[in-house]
């Protein structure tokens, strides 16, 4: 149990402090709030928000009626377009080990109902999201379509918790709880990629950021190893492993990073092709295993390196989008929690009574048809992905009547936390026998 709170003590307490202080904040000033999360950082004509788009809509409030440069780089860029980047090669080290290595998560029959079970619930939620806007009528549906995905995220360390809390820390069903929500995280990321561009479409700079994953991993992981070949003791391996370590790769991922910037792609999500040429362990022992955080391999080594900047990073990443007013609890804020708290838990349940019945693919040994449903309801808890979709798929002016659609759909995203009540009741219900161990 340490391991697994250190991990949420470490990656989501600072989180959650960060959206409490802008409630707070917002709710009491809700101007100087706004005023320091679209603070100009810089004007320059390489990272940031197009500035003509910036100066329309926030220049007035900070005495500026000119611009010279193409960009601006807010703090809210900052944080959710260039250091976010880190908190998402996070997320895909894990989905990569659990697919490629030995003993993944992801890998070989195990992980079959699970994945159908993911499939489960992102189609759950977004069915019961567009299928209740459709019947609030066509101005509500035309006005929240596009966060059609924000109620298929699953937060992977509070559930985690939530569920060891639940079914307890020797029960399969907290295993497949975590399967499924590394397999959600994998699908988040695709989502992002594909459904939610930052601008305009432009693949050709994608070219930037294949080659220099390309040129990463042929200079500096291929080619010391095939140096290597019929020497035990890996001399050119091991002088790039200690003496360059992880700088070629930083100047790989900005590389990337800005390709990204320049496709349309959301560049958060810039540092994924980088993550996958670094060298990694022969073999997956888990997200929340201790031994992971004695492995030395320069994959496990970068992470332990970008854990502390990343948990100031999600500190402002709460403190910057999760400054909603109350008054913006609207439609798209019961949406939201109607797709979490209902088509995840029924999502999860159809499609993975489905896959380990009628498909044969079976559930692990003690785990019961009816626990799926609680794990659903666990899973429930969106919360970090969920209000990053959220920040990305509804313009800040867009409005139904007079409410603000992003920021009530972020409340639905902060109230997603109802989940872990939920799932506590809905083990006492379906009466849960607790394994510890």
């Amino acid at each position: 149990m340490y391991r697994v709170w250190n991990f949420v003590t470490n990656y989501s307490l600072l989180l959650i402090c960060g959206a409490l202080i802008a409630l707070v904040w917002a709710n009491i000033d809700a101007h100087s709030y706004h005023q320091v999360v679209e603070y100009p950082l810089a004007f320059n004509n390489w990272v940031g928000v197009d500035a003509g788009y910036w100066l329309k809509k926030y220049g007035a409030d900070y005495g500026v009626t000119e611009v010279s440069t193409l960009k601006v780089l807010s703090f809210h860029y900052l944080v959710n377009d260039v250091l976010m980047a880190f908190f998402f090669a996070i997320a895909a080290k894990e989905v990569w080990e659990a697919v490629v290595l030995r003993d993944g998560a992801l890998r070989g029959r195990k992980a079959a109902t699970p994945l159908f079970a993911t499939v489960g619930g992102m189609v759950g939620p977004i069915s019961v999201y567009l299928g209740l806007a459709y019947f609030l009528g066509s101005e509500t549906y035309d006005a929240v379509v596009r966060g059609w995905a924000i109620p298929t995220a699953t937060d992977i360390a509070f559930s985690y918790l939530v569920g060891r809390l639940v079914f307890g820390a020797g029960h399969p069903a907290v295993r497949f709880l975590l399967l499924l929500a590394i397999a959600d995280d994998a699908a988040g990321l695709i989502i992002l990629a594909i459904f939610y561009p930052s601008g305009e479409l432009a693949p050709e700079w994608l070219l930037l950021s294949v080659g220099a994953a390309v040129a990463i991993y042929v200079l500096f992981n291929r080619l010391p190893q095939r140096l290597d070949r019929g020497k035990q003791d890996r001399p050119n391996s091991t002088w790039v492993r200690k003496k360059l370590s992880f700088w070629p790769y930083l100047i790989a991922g900005a590389l990337s990073w800005y390709g990204f910037q320049e496709s349309g792609i959301h560049p958060a999500l810039g540092l994924l092709p980088i993550v996958l040429t670094i060298p990694h362990a022969d073999r997956s022992f888990g997200i929340f295993a201790e031994a992971e955080q004695h492995l030395t391999d320069l994959l496990n080594h970068i992470e332990h390196i970008l854990k502390h900047p990343v948990e100031i990073v999600l500190f402002f990443f709460g403190l910057l989008n999760a400054g909603v007013e109350f008054s913006s609890i609207g439609s798209p804020t019961w949406l939201v929690l109607a797709g979490l708290l209902i088509g995840k838990p029924f999502g999860v349940l159809l499609f993975g009574w489905f896959a380990a019945h009628p498909m044969r693919l079976g559930l692990p040994q003690d785990m019961r048809t009816v626990d799926l449903f609680v794990v659903g309801c666990v899973s429930a808890i969106g919360f970090t992905v969920s209000l990053f979709i959220a920040s990305v798929a509804f313009d800040s002016s867009t409005m139904l009547g007079d409410i603000p659609v992003q920021d009530a759909a972020k409340m639905g995203a902060l109230f997603s936390f109802a989940a872990a009540i939920l799932s506590v009741i809905a083990g006492k219900v379906t009466r849960v026998q607790k394994q510890n161990g």
